[in-house]
């Protein structure tokens, strides 16, 4: 792989990514804004609206990576939407490998969902299976808004468009703990839905708010990770759709089901396998040519890593 910079990375290059970075997220969280209402957000007169301005922001997004592109002077060999991880090369791979990372990190709470499910194997699949099931789901303005459009809008902006910004700023490994924290800082913004109605305590809101940011964060730090090392957009957009259906592990009510050494062994051996399996299923000779290896410097020791 080749790589062409006009100039070294700078504080000045930093200063234009940051910069580019906090206006995209700034414009993103602000779309869910342009609408004045006195309904909540799960409504979905509320849902629907912002669907409209985040979809015309994030269709947007990639015209602040051009920007960026132009006012950096950085040239690559690689076409700008692989860049943002839109290519074909080893799609299936890149499909089913983080999903099924994900799915074994998640071992757990998935044994302890199976456990107190009232359907059995082959009723689920009947279930899986019915059209009905989807008509329902997509009808369904929340379930459309946590497994489709944020999961694909939330990783285009702040993965597909953020960390080709970022990575010639500082470096892949570095990128991918700067990049979430611009994620965390978005979601933020539930605080003030959650005051204005009144849903809790401030201090209690505030702990809430603390303990989302550094939930989002670790998690779009793992997305970031799975984007620059498979190069593709797909597996964080499904990565993103299903830890939004599983949710956060319900530990303590795994502590207290009857089955509570059976689920807490799961819990244990998903951890356990997901850190043995982390780099071999996203190693980058799985997943062909990685276009974030462009923006690298072909002699350093991130590109030798990342694109050897």
């Amino acid at each position: 792989m080749s790589e062409n910079h006009e100039g070294d990375p700078d504080s000045g290059l930093c200063r234009v990514s940051i910069l580019c970075c906090l206006t995209l997220a700034c414009s993103y969280v602000g779309s869910l804004y342009v609408w004045k209402s006195d309904l909540p957000r799960d409504h979905p007169a509320v849902i629907k609206r912002r669907f409209t301005s985040v979809l015309i922001v994030s269709s947007l997004s990639p015209l602040f990576l051009s920007v960026w592109k132009e006012l950096t002077g950085i040239k690559t060999d690689a076409a700008f939407l692989s860049l943002m991880g839109f290519r074909l090369e080893c799609i299936l791979t890149a499909t089913v490998l983080p999903l099924l990372l994900t799915m074994i990190l998640f071992l757990g709470p998935l044994v302890q969902l199976s456990m107190d499910c009232p359907w059995d194997f082959l009723d689920g699949l009947k279930v899986a299976f019915d059209p009905r099931f989807w008509i329902l789901c997509i009808t369904d303005m929340r379930w459309l808004r946590n497994q489709v459009i944020a999961p694909l809008t939330e990783e285009l902006v702040f993965r597909a468009c953020m960390l080709p910004m970022l990575v010639p700023c500082t470096s892949p490994g570095t990128a991918i703990f700067t990049c979430p924290l611009f994620f965390g800082i978005a979601h933020f913004h539930h605080v003030i839905e959650q005051l204005r109605f009144r849903q809790g305590t401030v201090l209690n809101i505030f702990l809430s708010a603390a303990f989302q940011f550094s939930y989002t964060a670790v998690f779009g730090a793992y997305t970031a990770f799975i984007f620059i090392r498979t190069g593709h957009i797909i597996g964080p957009v499904l990565c993103h759709s299903f830890c939004n259906y599983i949710g956060f592990p319900a530990i303590f009510t795994a502590l207290d089901h009857p089955q509570r050494i059976t689920i807490l062994i799961f819990y244990i051996l998903g951890v356990v396998l997901f850190f043995l399996l982390l780099n071999p299923m996203t190693d980058p000779a799985l997943y062909g040519d990685i276009p974030i290896c462009y923006l690298l410097e072909r002699e350093s020791v991130d590109h030798r890593s990342l694109c050897s």
